[in-house]
Order: C-alpha cells, then sequence, then structure tokens
C-alpha cells in the first residue's frame, strides 16, 4: 500500500505554484496558494520539524530586538 505524506505533497503543490510567472496568476490563483501554504503551516506546526522552525525564528526575532537596543 502506498501512503502519501500531506504535508510533503502541500510542499510540492506551493513550489510547483510558486515557479510560475507573477504575470500569469490571477487573483484567485493567489488566494488558493495562500490557503495551501497556510494548511502546509498547520500540518508542519506539531511536528518536530516546525517546533525547531518555530524555534529558529524566535531565535532570530530575539537578536533583532536585543541589537534595535
Amino acid at each position: 500500500m502506498l501512503t502519501i505524506n500531506v504535508a510533503l505533497l502541500l510542499v510540492v503543490i506551493v513550489v510547483w505554484r510558486l515557479r510560475r510567472r507573477t504575470e500569469a496568476r490571477s487573483r484567485f490563483d493567489e488566494k488558493l496558494t495562500v490557503v495551501i501554504v497556510l494548511a502546509l503551516g498547520v500540518l508542519i506546526a506539531p511536528t518536530a520539524v516546525g517546533q525547531g522552525i518555530l524555534n529558529v525564528l524566535g531565535q532570530l526575532a530575539n537578536s533583532i530586538t536585543h541589537a534595535g537596543r
């Protein structure tokens, strides 16, 4: 039985959609891409990869905050 990881499938779809030329996109295409990216974020967030990304972004934001003081 073949199983497909939904998050991996969404990554492929997002990359495929973002490779298209910007001029060729309609507003509907842009909104659909945003919805797909949000769904991907919801699927990745509770995983170890999602937590790692959150930690890296948190450290980056903390560094930027301290650099601005």
